[in-house]
């Protein structure tokens, strides 16, 4: 079998340096992407922030006790946005297999290339010509799976670039914190912490049925990660595909409540959907079918995102401008479309703290009770509000 050629790209601090070519006094000072005041969050953060102790999450008037010399400046996610695709068009220029990972990330598959170009070089090509064309600096590691070279790219930052060998899998990975899997989470972190757990060599060292017995099936993946293994495929962009909702009333209507009401749930359960599918929208389409039968839809582009609020807001402002008159509606639906595998992300521009924490909060009971165990306020009938907690027990 063909030895696989996988290069994982990541444009550096890739707000901060979206802002940097806006505002070049903000070059070489600790910068803070996110919402301002006392309920905001970082979004994103410089190398020289992070010196003082912030990461992106971390509620930002913490960060600015940290690091009060910080700059913050609101975020612009449309223009990252644009700037995203033309680094995603550019490689794929270049590259026939490409996965568009999130917002600053894409994996490419350059198996089979090597006879002709040679990976490596081919790899470093590119990178140059994205520096060149965009101004924005961008780390790469390559190396026979995604795994390994995400980790040989966190390895190669800032601005850098690493090439792992293969049967060089495991030497590379054993010195490193076992933060550095992607799949050790906080949770499972401090678990391997306590048994002892702190570099990547003890894991390998580890009988694989000790860490399932510990950790479940995600023991499993941790001990594959760990030791270098990985088959997953790269997934082309073009290959997602959408995911929508459409509801016909049982008799057509022009109650602007329940019309709400049924776009919030809709956009409510099709983000839930996003993210346990670790997935992201790039567009938002919402169809009307009036009592005539006339359908109509609106479409508009959005930047990537799997957050309800954000998305929510979208759908209303694309009713407003759809239903422009009065008459009966039938049917109602919303798609997501332009589909990227990415991590869960929230809006971190404009949502606080706490609504990011209750969003984890519900997805968490969504995840081990069902979708239906738990509603919006907003999504419930008149009749029902005020004893949400009921008709929620009732419906689980």
């Amino acid at each position: 079998m063909e030895n696989r050629q996988i290069v994982h790209c990541d444009l550096d601090t890739f707000f901060v340096s979206v802002e940097r070519l806006q505002n070049s006094a903000l070059m070489g000072k600790p910068v803070l992407i996110g919402g301002s005041g006392d309920r905001g969050v970082v979004a994103s953060c410089s190398y020289e922030a992070r010196r003082f102790g912030v990461h992106s999450a971390m509620p930002m008037k913490l960060a600015l006790r940290l690091c009060p010399e910080a700059t913050v400046v609101r975020g612009d996610h449309d223009l990252y946005s644009r700037y995203s695709g033309t680094v995603t068009e550019i490689i794929e220029e270049a590259i026939p297999v490409v996965e568009k990972a999130s917002i600053d990330e894409h994996y490419l598959d350059l198996t089979g290339m090597d006879r002709f170009f040679g990976c490596w070089k081919l790899t470093r090509e590119l990178r140059q010509r994205i520096m060149k064309e965009t101004g924005l600096p961008i780390s790469f590691g390559l190396s026979a799976n995604k795994t390994v070279s995400k980790i040989a790219t966190g390895e190669a930052k800032p601005c850098g670039e690493r090439q792992v060998g293969s049967g060089t899998e495991k030497p590379f990975l054993a010195p490193l914190s076992i933060r550095k899997i992607p799949m050790v989470g906080e949770k499972s972190y401090t678990l391997l912490r306590n048994m002892g757990v702190s570099r990547i060599h003890t894991l390998q060292q580890m009988e694989v049925f000790t860490l399932r017995r510990a950790l479940g099936e995600n023991g499993v993946g941790i001990w594959k990660k760990a030791n270098g293994l990985d088959d997953a495929p790269v997934v082309p962009f073009r290959e997602q595909k959408s995911m929508g909702k459409e509801t016909t009333f049982q008799s057509d209507t022009i109650d602007m409540g329940m019309l709400r009401r049924t776009l919030v749930s809709m956009v409510d359960s099709l983000a839930f959907q996003l993210r346990m599918e670790h997935k992201l929208t790039g567009c938002i389409t919402l169809k009307l079918r009036y009592s005539n039968f006339d359908t109509h839809t609106q479409q508009l582009r959005v930047p990537y995102t799997n957050s309800d609020k954000s998305i929510t807001e979208k759908v209303m402002e694309l009713f407003k401008k759809l239903y422009s008159r009065r008459m009966l509606i039938r049917l109602i639906g919303v798609k997501f479309s332009h589909l990227i595998h990415g991590s869960y992300q929230v809006d971190l521009f404009n949502d606080t703290l706490e609504e990011v924490q209750l969003m984890q909060a519900v997805d968490y009971i969504r995840r081990r009770f069902g979708e239906q165990y738990i509603v919006k306020g907003i999504c419930l009938p008149d009749e029902e509000r005020g004893t949400g907690g009921r008709y929620a027990a009732e419906r689980a």
